[in-house]
């Protein structure tokens, strides 16, 4: 029997090395660590975090600053190696998680496209096709022979968006994105979400609005301190998330 799961974490580690004091420059971080001066502490961003995504589905990350939400999209997009546990990916990924970290800020938009495809596995050629739809649905058409190092974080984030969800990948990963542009844009990029789950995508989302998440989400996975607290039914664990807030 074939496994429906695209994603499968299995107790997931992610520990960072920290200083435990404050060290105001690269200078005095230097010579206090060749004196043997500074003392570091192992911070776990990610907590023994369990959890399958099924083929097409669509899953809500939720949670405070520091809860462990973009840690665990890195761990999913193969960004960041997990300290230990195992992660299974069964598609091809394309993640919208650092805005503007595929582009190089001194080609122009158009130059960014073939770049940005390229790092997607994608040919010159293929990206020629989807040119004109790409600068239609970042709406840029009068931008997109200029640098990018002169746009604006919502610029960089329609044309991060446009390409990404372009290519048809089997896994979209997003992490905050929707919350970038004016309220029609985030509207057009809910509805290219609705069209690529519609068409077999699978996302997995990262957002501070709990609304979107109701929106757009078969199931949600909650955490906290880098542990999961829940995974169900998105209304469920939304209204458990909802009247922890309130307290």
């Amino acid at each position: 029997m074939e496994n429906d799961n695209i994603i499968e974490l299995r107790n997931v580690f992610m520990k960072f090395r920290m200083a435990s004091q404050r060290v105001e420059t690269l200078k005095e971080f230097v010579i206090r660590t060749l004196k043997r001066q500074l003392s570091f502490e192992d911070f776990v961003a990610v907590n023994d975090v369990s959890f399958d995504v099924k083929r097409g589905e669509v899953v809500g990350l939720i949670g405070l600053n520091g809860s462990g939400k973009s840690t665990t999209l890195k761990i999913i997009s193969g960004i960041l190696k997990p300290s230990s546990g195992s992660v299974v990916i069964r598609g091809k990924i394309s993640p919208l998680i650092e805005l503007g970290a595929g582009f190089d800020f001194d080609l122009t938009a158009r130059e960014n496209v073939f770049l940005n495809g390229a790092v997607l596995g994608y040919s010159k050629k293929e990206m020629l096709e989807k040119m004109d739809e790409i600068i239609e649905f970042s709406e840029l058409h009068d931008f997109m022979d200029t640098p990018i190092k002169n746009f604006s974080s919502g610029m960089v984030a329609r044309l991060a968006f446009a390409i990404a969800t372009q290519i048809d990948p089997e896994i979209l990963i997003v992490d905050e994105i929707l919350g970038v542009g004016d309220f029609l844009f985030q509207q057009k990029c809910e509805q290219r979400i609705n069209k690529m789950m519609s068409g077999g995508t699978t996302v997995v989302i990262v957002s501070h609005s709990i609304e979107q998440i109701e929106r757009l989400c078969d199931r949600v996975v909650w955490l906290d301190h880098g542990k999961v607290v829940m995974i169900g039914d998105t209304h469920e664990v939304c209204a458990q998330y909802r009247n922890m807030e309130n307290r």
